[in-house]
């Protein structure tokens, strides 16, 4: 780990993370109308576990808890289960993936401000402000 992702923090795996996810979003929407296109997201949780696993603590004591091992999925992306599938076997629902597109823009310009902010805050520290 670099001192750059120290500083950092997991803000910017956050940020990329949140990039998949709206990539995700808009390819669903993009093939609304393919038939059995299957509606994908991302499990933004899973994954920033993920990461955290990396850098897992260590026990000292055996009467401390144990962290367990998390099955994993590729990225952690997964199948969105819908409300109602077309007959043609399509899962997406646009209602749903442009609530979440919204919501997802949202959230990917909430951690941007974040790791914006501690940038800024790195440049005040090395300018001696």
């Amino acid at each position: 780990m670099n001192q750059i992702d120290q500083a950092l923090g997991v803000s910017a795996q956050a940020l990329a993370v949140r990039s998949q996810r709206m990539e995700l979003i808009a390819r669903n929407l993009a093939n609304a109308d393919t038939p059995n296109f299957k509606a994908q997201d991302v499990d933004f949780k899973k994954v920033l576990r993920q990461s955290q696993n990396e850098y897992s603590l260590q026990t000292t004591n055996a009467s401390h808890i144990a962290q367990a091992d998390m099955p994993t999925s590729e990225a952690g992306v997964k199948y969105r289960v819908p409300f109602n599938v077309a007959f043609d076997g399509n899962t997406v629902e646009m209602s749903v993936e442009q609530a979440q597109y919204g919501k997802s823009a949202a959230d990917y310009q909430a951690t941007l401000d974040f790791l914006d902010q501690r940038v800024q805050g790195i440049r005040r520290a090395l300018k001696g402000e």
